[in-house]
């Protein structure tokens, strides 16, 4: 399969490029880059051409991989599936739920295979977990603490203008969310709250009535750096184990799963757009809730 990459980052260059090159069913065909002579390098370095139109690149390929700021990501989405090209997505699939709405109804309506890499569902150990927690239910809570430190020197992310802008909410909140909803399911209300050093605080309630507590910075002290997800219910506690590989291999399985899908004629990836809207649904929500104090229903 021919993917066209979009993006020119640390994260479109290390984990897209260096997996689809990797991977024994796919081929780069081409980059595209809101920076060409950034576009051109990459491009170089994978011996295919540069891009700088989006719709030709598009033309040119199988699938789209993204590796943009979110809302830069769903149009070109939204133009990849009305062309009838798959979708391999980041997180989060956009930055407002209309424009998420969009890329849902474009992928339906051509009837495109779609994954969201949300890192950590594409780590089998973590996948096998989520599974087998959801299955014993009884589940009442689950506690999340993601405390990142991205702006320290040499950190690929910290220059990220939509980090910087959107914050630990929009960029960790979905790999957050991405663990706690195959869990507890759908949220029905959200409350949030803003602490020191970027944190943010989510109250969330669930289908069923059990609740999960998100606390969330981009900007923790580097002493206090924490990834901490536990589930509480009537046979005790649960605690999610981090992946087993790295986000090159998570990337590969995405990869995979999206040429199963493909394969099999199938729409019903537990990553796919309709997952990542409503993981955007929560984060909406959450940012309605934390500008205006009060509880959001969705």
């Amino acid at each position: 399969m021919r993917f066209g990459l979009f993006g020119t980052g640390y994260w479109a260059a290390e984990t897209h490029a260096a997996a689809i090159e990797a991977h024994p069913r796919a081929r780069l065909a081409g980059v595209w880059g809101r920076n060409p002579a950034k576009a051109e390098e990459l491009a170089t370095r994978h011996g295919v051409p540069a891009f700088t139109d989006v719709d030709a690149l598009i033309d040119a390929c199988d699938a789209v991989a993204v590796a943009l700021p979110p809302d830069v990501q769903a149009d070109i989405a939204v133009r990849a599936a009305t062309a009838g090209r798959h979708l391999l997505l980041d997180k989060p699939l956009a930055l407002d739920l209309a424009d998420a709405d969009r890329v849902v109804s474009a992928a339906q309506a051509s009837g495109v295979a779609s994954v969201v890499f949300f890192t950590q569902r594409f780590h089998p150990n973590v996948t096998g977990f989520l599974a087998s927690t959801a299955a014993a239910g009884g589940w009442q809570h689950a506690r999340a603490t993601m405390f990142a430190s991205i702006f320290q020197p040499q950190n690929p992310y910290g220059d990220s203008t939509w980090r910087r802008e959107r914050g630990a909410l929009w960029d960790i909140g979905p790999h957050a969310l991405s663990l706690i909803l195959p869990v507890l399911g759908r949220v029905t209300r959200v409350a949030a709250m803003d602490g020191p050093s970027g944190l943010v605080h989510l109250l969330l309630t669930h289908d069923g009535g059990a609740t999960s507590s998100l606390s969330l910075t981009l900007d923790a002290p580097s002493e206090a750096v924490t990834r901490d997800f536990v589930f509480f219910g009537e046979n005790g506690t649960e605690t999610v184990p981090p992946g087993d590989g790295s986000a090159l291999q998570a990337f590969g399985a995405a990869l995979d799963q999206l040429l199963e899908e493909v394969d099999a004629g199938t729409r019903d990836h537990r990553c796919d757009v309709r997952f990542g809207r409503e993981v955007v649904a929560v984060l909406d929500a959450a940012q309605t809730a934390r500008t205006q104090a009060r509880t959001v229903e969705l």
